[in-house]
């Protein structure tokens, strides 16, 4: 949990908070947790938000944000579709929480392994599945280095992983281009906006540096 839960979160800059994500994600590797006050939380946020942190990431039930970064209530903002996608209505709810809400940062996680990026991999058509995985077929046709038909598919882990990384990147374009306010918060580094790997073995998020912008 961020440790000052009552601290003026307007004054916590982009880096702060991605700082406190790095220590959370760090005490959840070593198996340790804050000890937190969920009834003083209550309280505490019982008549509004302020969220430090907005994410968007992946529905996988092994993969929940406020666990993996050892927050609590009010902490994070979190947008969870399959596949981490920037649909219509998840950048929607990252606008809001960054100009409304008062959050410092934007979170795009994917995981390793993703189901999602798997039947994306596979072209999978089902039911409303084929929704999600057109948002994420742009980084297959990026990914350049797999040259054999044959080793383009999800049973292929090296180049599931490749796909996770630029469909991680792909969401955060996609985001910036769909999203004036958001693209003009980031510019004045009102906000900042980065995007991350949770790795199912060890429980580490590895941040890209290439998408980092604070």
């Amino acid at each position: 949990m961020y440790k000052h839960p009552l601290l003026d979160r307007d004054k916590m800059t982009p880096a702060e908070a991605l700082d406190i994500l790095i220590e959370g994600n760090h005490r959840f590797i070593n198996n340790y947790s804050v000890e937190k006050d969920f009834q003083s939380l209550l309280r505490i946020t019982r008549d509004k938000q302020h969220p430090f942190a907005s994410f968007l990431s992946c529905s996988d039930s092994r993969a929940p944000v406020e666990l993996v970064f050892d927050q609590a209530l009010g902490d994070v903002f979190s947008v969870r579709l399959a596949g981490n996608i920037a649909s219509d209505k998840a950048v929607g709810s990252l606008e809001f929480s960054s100009k409304y809400l008062g959050s410092k940062l934007v979170v795009v996680m994917g995981h390793s392994s993703c189901g999602a990026v798997k039947a994306a991999c596979d072209d999978f058509k089902d039911g409303h599945i084929g929704e999600i995985i057109n948002l994420i077929k742009p980084s297959i046709r990026h990914e350049k280095t797999v040259t054999n038909p044959e080793q383009r598919c999800s049973k292929n882990a090296d180049f599931v992983e490749k796909i996770n990384a630029l469909n991680v990147q792909y969401q955060i374009d996609s985001i910036l281009r769909m999203s004036d306010i958001i693209a003009d918060m980031v510019e004045a580094r009102q906000i900042g906006i980065v995007g991350g790997i949770y790795d199912l073995n060890t429980g580490k998020v590895n941040f890209l540096e290439n998408t980092l912008r604070i």
